[in-house]
């Protein structure tokens, strides 16, 4: 009586257990076939997911076209977004009706976005069209991955390509986890950042390889609370806090921590840059450390004058006010022979700067590597090369 009463209690005990697996909705089962649009059939399986507890939408290995979707929550449960093959955008930026955005996960609690599939934007045509760097007001172009409002979730395993403008942006999202995220695009696409995060907190990016045309991870206003750790970037414009300042009503920019990272052939290292006749704002708790540079321009830079393309005014001096910075076991090579440029404004000079254990050797010839300040008295300590702020101005 015992043993049979043991053995129904185990039986009822593995019912349970397999009512809490997740349940499977691949996209085939919705109509989708390689080589043709998936776009209706991934809505009805995401749509059907959603409405399960602990489920799982599949997309199996092969090529697919999807047109502009998004995948909405809030679900009744955690859910996996598990891509194995290749998605492929419209080419045409017409198709998009001007949203700036192709696949966007919204309003979802425990998300999971794994696979080792790939989002391909097809961002060739798209590329030639970009007027930004002529026009401040120009057209939105579609996102690759958008995050918006996700909490308590993971992305790993994926990979991002020729996005037609940011590769991924994170906006209004907490406890978001990035874990070996691939992003690549020429270094001629215009605007691809590879990871932007905006107005979120409790972020991280681990193991992340990125190669780009713009800043391979850029922080805008609202970003708080960020930790990057071992990633590579290259080519790219670097990892960059801002640029803030353009807007008003930007939030403060806090507690961001950048270690372990690789930077080889890019156009810029680690920066902070704000607009000159900006809003006033707020930039403090940055921190980068442990980080090599390979062939590196600017390696290390403040640039509160900061006005690509001549968008701007530079007739007043930046308002957002950076403080707690510091720049910790830089080295490498530099590209140029200016390795550290700390430009801070006159108006909110910056304060709390540490320069600590630099060692940037200049690649070209003509002597070693120089260092500019203004408007700043950074703390120094540990070896410096170059020593701080052989130039000031």
């Amino acid at each position: 009586m015992g043993k049979n009463l043991s053995i129904a209690t185990i039986s009822l005990l593995l019912v349970l257990a397999s009512t809490k697996a997740q349940q499977v909705f691949d996209v085939k089962s919705y109509g989708a076939q390689p080589n043709s649009d998936i776009t209706q059939a991934l809505t009805k399986a995401w749509k059907a997911a959603c409405a399960v507890a602990g489920s799982k939408v599949v997309i199996s290995k092969g090529v697919y076209n999807l047109g502009l979707v998004t995948l909405l929550g809030p679900c009744k449960g955690a859910i996996e977004f598990n891509l194995q093959g290749t998605l492929q955008a419209p080419s045409n930026v017409a198709s998009f009706n001007g949203k700036d955005g192709w696949v966007a996960f919204e309003s979802i609690d425990s998300l999971t976005v794994s696979g080792g599939g790939v989002f391909d934007g097809k961002g060739q045509q798209a590329w030639q069209k970009n007027d930004c760097s002529k026009d401040k007001n120009c057209n939105p172009l579609p996102i690759n991955i958008r995050f918006d409002y996700v909490t308590n979730s993971k992305v790993q395993d994926i990979t991002s390509k020729d996005s037609k403008y940011f590769h991924i942006n994170i906006l209004g999202c907490k406890k978001l986890q990035f874990q070996s995220v691939t992003i690549t695009a020429p270094a001629n696409s215009p605007n691809t950042d590879g990871i932007h995060v905006g107005r979120s907190s409790q972020i991280t990016i681990n193991n992340a390889d990125i190669g780009t045309g713009d800043d391979c991870i850029s922080f805008g206003d609202g970003a708080q609370d960020i930790t990057v750790n071992q990633v590579t970037c290259g080519p790219g414009h670097g990892i960059s806090i801002g640029s803030l300042g353009k807007y008003q009503n930007e939030e403060p920019v806090s507690g961001i921590t950048v270690s372990g990272a690789t930077l080889s052939n890019t156009d810029n290292g680690v920066r902070i840059k704000t607009w000159p006749a900006s809003s006033s704002g707020v930039a403090s708790n940055i921190h980068f450390e442990d980080v090599v540079m390979n062939n590196v321009a600017n390696p290390v830079i403040i640039d509160q004058n900061y006005c690509p393309n001549s968008q701007c005014s530079n007739e007043s001096p930046s308002k957002v006010k950076i403080s707690n910075v510091s720049f910790k076991k830089i080295r490498g090579t530099s590209s140029t022979k200016e390795a550290v440029n700390l430009i801070c404004s006159k108006s909110v000079p910056c304060q709390q700067v540490v320069l600590s254990d630099i060692d940037l050797a200049y690649k070209g010839g003509g002597g070693s590597t120089t260092s500019t300040c203004t408007n700043v008295q950074p703390a120094v300590s540990g070896k410096l090369n170059p020593p701080a702020c052989t130039n000031n101005r």
